[in-house]
């Protein structure tokens, strides 16, 4: 019990001090870093006169992998081991702090509120100035308050119970279970894990990347293109040449660490480095920086690319350029461009995946006795034949006039959807050989057909006279 009550306050602790989200979002940076800490080895306890409780590198040791424990990646080495005893050979049990709210273990956060509020009113060494022991016990409650009333210390308390829970957060005294070295590990003196991951994440991780957006015209998009791009992004410095320093400038050995870039600490059988964070690891220090990037040694300025534009790209697709974005300080690991492209629409063309669609516009007598009409296609236009008794909205396929298809070499199909303009005036002979086909068909009544315009003169000029 007590093992995994440790291993639980430790990885608490851990993200304590490291802040829950760099634990929670970071387990392969973290795992990675604790292992390159492979010769740090941990055991601790609690020693008194009979007996000692510890959790180490011991094949009875189950480190609690629900809560995925750091601590138990830590027990990988062969150094010293260190017990961490306690002063007195006499352990006394902490009150629970439930019981000295006056609560119940599921006790709401407004109850355990409202209970502190009471207690507190009572128990307040203002109004007890007789009781000599009034102090203490208002502490008492306060101390109980200030763990139940936070989710994330409940929770561990919950799960560890107030023995351990008070030894580890007494502050690491000599008789807590995580003093010593464990502190320093975990805490934030030098060489300390805080260091650790500081150090980590001000290292440099390349230059930044770039997302621009590029707008293209539609047969730009279908056909392909090489464009020149330019962009804002770092850059080499040019008043330094990318040093960070005026030129002439000589650094100097930095002090702290001596030039070897390492601080050392020892702690009995322990000897802990982490990277000097007065030099960055470089071992050198310069007192005065370039004016003009303040030591940066990149600089926000125009950049310009050239881009080959793959035909069939389509609307709100990126392309990623690689080590042309924003540039890297140290001169080696360039960011990336992402280059999204905005493809304007064409008043003819419409896309459909690799394949387009087009309208195409036939007269009357076209529809009904056939003929060619001209249809445009992403290469020109092209003739095409009409048959006799074409209906609207009928559909032509053109097989592989649309658009080439992303790795192959096939095309897409264009769509030829036909519209019949009907004529809104007609000559006398017009009208006279449309009435005459017509009646042949029986589908013509000239009384009701004169009727009908008469309404609709009639229509028209009353909407006149009322305007």
């Amino acid at each position: 019990m007590v093992r995994s009550n440790g291993a639980r306050l430790a990885y608490w602790f851990t993200r304590r001090s490291l802040g829950s989200k760099l634990v929670d979002d970071s387990s392969v940076v973290l795992n990675g870093y604790l292992r390159r800490w492979s010769s740090l080895e941990f055991v601790s306890g609690i020693c008194n006169s009979s007996r000692v409780l510890g959790f180490g590198n011991s094949e009875n040791v189950n480190v609690n992998q629900r809560n995925g424990l750091w601590f138990g990646i830590l027990q990988n080495s062969s150094i010293a081991k260190r017990l961490f005893h306690g002063t007195g050979s006499t352990y006394m049990a902490s009150r629970d702090y439930y019981d000295i709210l006056g609560v119940s273990k599921n006790a709401s956060a407004s109850e355990i509120k409202k209970a502190y509020y009471g207690l507190a009113k009572q128990l307040h060494p203002d109004t007890n100035k007789d009781d000599p022991d009034a102090e203490s016990k208002f502490q008492e409650v306060q101390k109980a308050y200030e763990v139940l009333k936070d989710d994330e210390k409940r929770q561990v308390y919950d799960q560890v119970g107030a023995d351990a829970f008070e030894q580890a957060a007494s502050g690491g005294g000599p008789g807590g279970p995580f003093g010593g070295p464990f502190e320093d590990i975990f805490g934030g003196g030098v060489g300390g894990f805080s260091d650790l991951f500081t150090n980590f994440y001000q290292r440099g991780f390349g230059g930044q990347d770039v997302k621009v957006s590029l707008e293209l015209s539609f047969m730009e998009a279908v056909q392909g293109c090489t464009k020149t791009l330019s962009f804002q992004a770092a850059v080499p410095c040019n008043t330094c040449g990318g040093a960070g320093v005026p030129p002439g400038t000589r650094p100097e050995t930095c002090k702290p660490c001596r030039g070897s870039g390492m601080i050392y600490m020892q702690k009995g059988p322990f000897r802990l480095q982490s990277t000097c964070t007065h030099c960055g690891g470089t071992g050198k220090t310069v007192t005065s920086f370039c004016k003009s990037c303040k030591g940066d040694r990149v600089v926000m300025g125009s950049k310009s690319v050239k881009l080959d534009i793959m035909p069939g790209i389509d609307d709100n697709e990126t392309m990623k350029m690689y080590r042309s974005g924003g540039a890297d300080p140290d001169g080696k690991d360039h960011g990336d461009l992402y280059v999204t492209m905005k493809v304007q629409k064409d008043p003819v063309f419409r896309r459909e995946g690799s394949d387009i669609h087009v309208d195409a516009v036939l007269s009357i007598t076209q529809a009904i006795l056939g003929g060619t009409v001209q249809v445009p296609t992403l290469t020109g236009d092209v003739v095409l034949k009409v048959r006799p008794g074409t209906q609207p909205r009928q559909t032509v396929v053109l097989k592989s006039k649309g658009i080439k298809t992303r790795s192959s070499f096939s095309f897409g199909d264009q769509y030829v959807h036909f519209n019949v303009s009907i004529p809104k005036n007609l000559t006398q002979r017009q009208r006279k050989l449309i009435e005459e086909f017509a009646n042949e068909r029986g589908e013509y009544d000239k009384g009701a057909a004169d009727a009908d315009a008469d309404t609709d003169t009639d229509a028209v000029s009353a909407a006149g006279a009322s305007g």
